[in-house]
Formats: C-alpha cells, structure tokens, sequence
C-alpha cells in the first residue's frame, strides 16, 4: 500500500552527507539489514541465528518471534545494527497453518462455536517452556478460518497478535471439544513479510558465498532487505537534513524539524524517522497525531532508538 504524506514543503537532499540506501555497499547492507528465512522443522531459531553468524562473519543477529523446532515457516532475521529494530519487528502479527487434532468426535457446529468463542481478546497463560513470565495476559486473535475437516483433523489458517501462543490456543479450544492437541504448525505471515518473501537458509548462505567468490552482488541483494524495510510496519516521518545530528545524538524530533509526516499516526504509536534520502536516523514513540506535526513548536516523538551513526550528518544545533 502506497503511504499517504502532509507535507510542510517538497524538499531533496542536495548535500554530499548521507547515502541513498538503495547505493550502499553490500558491506555496508549486511551491516543493516534483514533477511527472511523459511525455517524447516528441527533446528530452534538460535540455531539458525548462530549459522548465520558463524558462515556470514555476522557479529550479532536476532529472529522476530521464536518458532519451535518442530515448527516451521517465516522467521524474520536482524543482522548487525538492524537487531536495534526489535521493538518494531516483535510487535508484527503473525499468520499461521495449524492442524488440530481432536481427542473425541464432534460436530461441525460445535467447533464453528468454539472457533467464535476464541476470535478476538482471549486470556492466555504462557506454557512452561516459554522465554516469558507465566503470567495471564491478553492477546487478540483476529480470525480463525476452518479449511478441512478430515475426522478429528482440523486443518486451520489463524491470524493473531504478536505473543500468541498456538499451540495453547489449540489446547484451550480442546477444552470445549473433550480434548485437542497441535500435530503441525507452520508460521505463513510475519508483519509484510510471507512465504512469498522467505528463502532458504542454504539459498542465503550460497549468495554470500557467491559473492565472495566472484564479486556478483545480483543474489545477495535480492534476499537480504535494508533495515530501512521496517518503514513500511510503521508511520513514517522525513525531516530536515539539520535536524538529523541531533536525533542521533538522542535528541526528541521537534515539528520544527519535520518536513513531512504519513497521514494517520496516533499518539503512542511507532513511528520511523528518516532523512530526505530515505535513511533511517531513528525510531521512536508518537507524542501528537499527524495533523498535529506540521503545526507550531512542539515535541512531535519521543527517540526510542537511534539507528544513524553520530556525524553522518554535520551538527547543526546547539546545546542549550
């Protein structure tokens, strides 16, 4: 989807400081950028992170929501400084294929009930071998499509906020049924990111070996995404060359810096920061909506993470 902008003033970025994202080095795109794997069943994703640090000679990588081993499908993968987008990247909703297997026979009219009953805000507790605390919390599953019925099979394509755990959402809507359990799992959607994005590990590992060992670029910078790619999971907001050395040395943006900001930005939400070449400086929390960032003096966001090197831009502003 096209994004909608207001705009205080058409501006271009004439100066020497910068770099478009699309001319960066593949250094310089392996340093920030993302990859989007099709995990098979058996490795954990620290194990895929791993891999690819080891084969890449990447100093740190990160996935974007865990899958177990067992699972497979869309695993969204940082490398370098991109981990810096984690607040952003966990927070996407996910699509998945699940396959439930019901312990006793029902009707389909018993399971379209409990199906509705357990679409929208549901209350979960995190099983025990989750990362996270095992406290009740709520999720929103947005809807859950029935796509085959073999026997007990229930063949299922489920939509959910990020945090939601499948395999107990199967399990609670056992509960209804005498009984169920998750035979197979498979994660289709991650954010914008689908099947239709995610390569093989060993197709990401030959382009870089490609790469090293005949200098063509063409395969690598068809799998690896620049981080600049997580503008499109949020609002964006461009600003003024003098006003990018002060975000990156945290500073909040200020309306006077904005140039111009995308139509429909709450207060509270996400939102990315960027130069007028399409750079990410930083991310950040909405302070006023989008109506609101063009008009008089005031603290448009709050800078959560600063992306940009400090001096990639000249210092511009002063300390008061």
């Amino acid at each position: 989807m096209k994004k909608e902008f207001l705009v205080r003033a058409y501006e271009a970025s004439l100066s020497e400081f910068g770099k478009y994202p699309g001319v960066r080095s593949i250094e310089e795109l392996l340093n920030f950028g993302l990859v989007v794997i099709d995990k098979p069943p058996g490795p954990t994703c620290n194990q895929i992170d791993s891999w690819i640090e080891k084969i890449m000679k990447i100093k740190k990588c990160s996935h974007a929501g865990t899958l177990d081993p067992r699972v497979s499908g869309v695993l969204v993968i940082a490398l370098n400084d991109a981990v810096k987008l984690m607040p952003i990247l966990l927070k996407n909703d996910k699509e998945y294929i699940a396959l439930m297997h019901v312990h006793k026979d029902f009707s389909e009219e018993k399971l379209m009930e409990v199906v509705r009953k357990f679409t929208g805000k549901i209350r979960q507790i995190p099983p025990k071998k989750s990362a996270v605390a095992r406290k009740e919390r709520e999720r929103e599953v947005y809807f859950i499509k029935i796509l085959e019925i073999d026997g007990r099979d229930v063949l299922m394509h489920i939509s959910c906020e990020a945090g939601t755990y499948i395999r107990k959402l199967i399990a609670d809507m056992g509960k209804y049924l005498g009984g169920a359990h998750m035979q197979e799992l498979r994660r289709i959607k991650s954010g914008i990111f689908s099947e239709s994005n995610a390569v093989l590990l060993q197709d990401l590992i030959d382009a870089y070996k490609w790469w090293k060992e005949t200098g063509e670029e063409k395969y690598l910078r068809e799998i690896v995404y620049p981080g600049e790619k997580i503008c499109d999971f949020t609002g964006t907001i461009v600003i003024k060359d003098s006003a990018v050395d002060a975000i990156c040395n945290g500073a909040p943006l200020s309306t006077s810096g904005i140039v111009m900001v995308e139509k429909g930005i709450s207060p509270g939400d996400w939102v990315c920061i960027t130069t007028l070449k399409g750079e990410l400086v930083a991310i950040g929390k909405a302070l006023i909506p989008s109506e609101d960032m063009l008009r008089g003096k005031r603290i448009a966001v709050k800078t959560e993470r600063v992306i940009m090197k400090r001096g990639t831009y000249p210092r511009m502003w002063k300390r008061k």
